[in-house]
């Protein structure tokens, strides 16, 4: 099994919202701020077993405001809507990264069919999703 990559870097930009995570594989992932906090592995988000996941839904403008490293393994990001309780392993941000164009199609399929707008959705058959 192969190690877990490591960030090498980590910077937030604050004015266009975005996280970008720098590996040690040479990968750079520009992970905006609603992107991580749709996808926070907390269990207001995950819910506490399967099938209890949460949608989120209007966190467009949402900021991080701080970061808290957890040990050599991950950090917490503290969202400016108050969210802090997901911690983010070296692991998880890597996928959100490496998948993040799969997943984020993902949420905007699911917000669409829970009846939710958002700017990246465009008017589709709803009976294309299913």
């Amino acid at each position: 099994m192969a190690p877990t990559p490591q960030p090498t870097d980590i910077k937030l930009k604050q004015a266009s919202r975005q996280l970008v995570v720098t590996f040690d594989t040479g990968e750079t992932f520009d992970l905006p701020c609603e992107y991580l906090r749709v996808y926070s592995q907390s269990a207001e988000v995950t819910g506490h077993a399967p099938g209890q996941e949460v949608l989120q839904v209007g966190k467009r403008a949402v900021n991080i405001e701080a970061i808290t490293p957890v040990g050599n393994y991950a950090i917490k990001l503290h969202f400016d809507d108050g969210h802090d309780s997901g911690i983010y392993t070296w692991e998880w941000l890597y996928k959100l990264g490496k998948h993040q164009a799969a997943y984020w199609q993902d949420y905007l399929k699911r917000l669409q069919l829970a009846g939710h707008k958002h700017p990246d959705i465009e008017p589709t058959d709803l009976t294309q999703l299913l």
